[in-house]
């Protein structure tokens, strides 16, 4: 038995009680699905009970509202990226090579989390300023491990030592994030997609070896 964490929790809320662990999983997903079909605003919470099939009260011993319910979808969406990312940065490979990697880890939940990822990218300008500090933290912290390994390509020689490592890290975390607008309208397997990113980032990054002059 675990309890699920609150965020944002008001004062005149019902007090959080224990839930089993498999049921609690259930409430988040069914909250990442209607906040992605029907945005943050044109969805409430008796839609989530619906889908559970729970009365709409009984949802406040999980959230004790809306934006709770939508700071935990954020969290869990961008929580995998980081852990998966984490674990990229710190392997022994090549600088181009873990950024192939955390590329590819960066699209793969397009697969079989895609309402996290839509609703991380979309709706978390809705949360209150608190809510939003604390997402962005682990959202700053992908970033960092981005860059690093950019920084990491441009010490060892591999990439241009000219690189502006930061607006290298925001295109290709942007042109990763853009795919989930269109992912699932292109006949593409992700895998494909994901080295193709990696190519086109890479081709503008790698150092080039100057001709001799004669």
């Amino acid at each position: 038995m675990s309890v699920v964490p609150l965020a944002g929790r008001r004062a005149a809320s019902p007090r959080p009680v224990r839930v089993s662990r498999r049921r609690a999983p259930q409430i988040i997903e069914a909250a990442a699905r209607v906040f992605a079909e029907r945005g943050f605003h044109g969805a409430s919470t008796q839609d989530i009970a619906d889908v559970l099939g729970i009365r709409q009260a009984s949802l406040y011993y999980y959230f004790a509202s809306k934006e709770a319910a939508l700071e935990l979808v954020c969290l869990k969406g961008v929580e995998g990226f980081f852990e998966a990312a984490r674990a990229i940065a710190a392997a022994s490979a090549t600088a181009g090579e873990k950024l192939g990697a955390l590329v590819k880890s960066h699209l793969v939940p397009l697969v079989d989390r895609s309402d996290f990822v839509k609703v991380f990218l979309n709706e978390r300008q809705h949360l209150p300023a608190e809510s939003r500090r604390r997402i962005g933290k682990w959202s700053r912290g992908l970033e960092r491990i981005f860059e690093d390994v950019i920084k990491e390509g441009v010490r060892s020689g591999e990439f241009r030592h000219d690189l502006d490592t930061r607006l290298a890290t925001l295109a290709i975390l942007g042109m990763a994030n853009a795919a989930a607008s269109w992912y699932r309208k292109e006949e593409v397997a992700i895998e494909h997609i994901a080295a193709e990113f990696a190519r086109l980032a890479l081709d503008g990054m790698v150092a080039r070896s100057r001709p001799r002059r004669r």
